[in-house]
């Protein structure tokens, strides 16, 4: 593991205390979070639910959203789906700007957040032809500067950090799954 697969020394030290807490992934726009969420939940034997999905499911498409709305419409349905994700447990996979969400955040007290982090070389074949509203305009280069605006916040919340640039998923699954394994073993309880 290279040490930006490792957990990350940011956030808080210890955990969170309730080791059946839910699992979060976290980062950026086409860091992966859907694709290594759902693989985790399926390794761990729990639910897995992609809030993005909920959304278009009860909200209709987030582009139309973002246009009839707005963002911050949309950051308070993105709220409310996290909060109900949350209920159900397993892994949440979050929209990459559901951290920018005071409520949003203070939802995540008390889960274990897994970031996952991308560099722009690798995300700008992922996004290619997106429709993405925040990157309507201005394709990567939006893209970095959404990225760097919320990279702090990222790395404040996360418990772990694994980046998804160059490796299969298949191995971001297993290391974060070793890590969650760790954390119950570490802790007494189950992930």
């Amino acid at each position: 593991m290279s040490s930006t697969d490792a957990p990350s020394p940011e956030g808080p030290a210890a955990g969170p205390a309730d080791t059946g807490a839910p699992v979060v992934v976290i980062g950026p726009m086409g860091a992966g979070k859907s694709s290594v969420g759902k693989r985790v939940a399926k390794a761990l034997g729990v639910p897995f639910t992609d809030t993005d999905r909920v959304i278009v499911r009860e909200h209709g498409p987030i582009p139309g959203i973002f246009a009839d709305r707005g963002e911050p419409a949309f950051r308070e349905l993105e709220a409310e789906a996290v909060r109900g994700a949350l209920a159900t447990g397993g892994v949440v996979a979050v929209g990459g700007g559901a951290v920018t969400h005071p409520d949003t955040r203070a939802a995540l007290r008390g889960t274990r957040i897994v970031l996952l982090t991308v560099s722009p070389e690798a995300v700008a074949a992922r996004i290619a032809g997106s429709d993405r509203p925040l990157l309507a305009q201005g394709g990567i280069d939006a893209w970095q500067t959404i990225a760097d605006a919320r990279a702090a916040t990222y790395a404040e919340l996360a418990h772990a950090t694994f980046d998804t640039s160059r490796r299969p998923m298949s191995h971001v699954v297993r290391d974060v799954v070793a890590w969650l394994t760790e954390d119950q073993h570490t802790t007494g309880g189950t992930p």
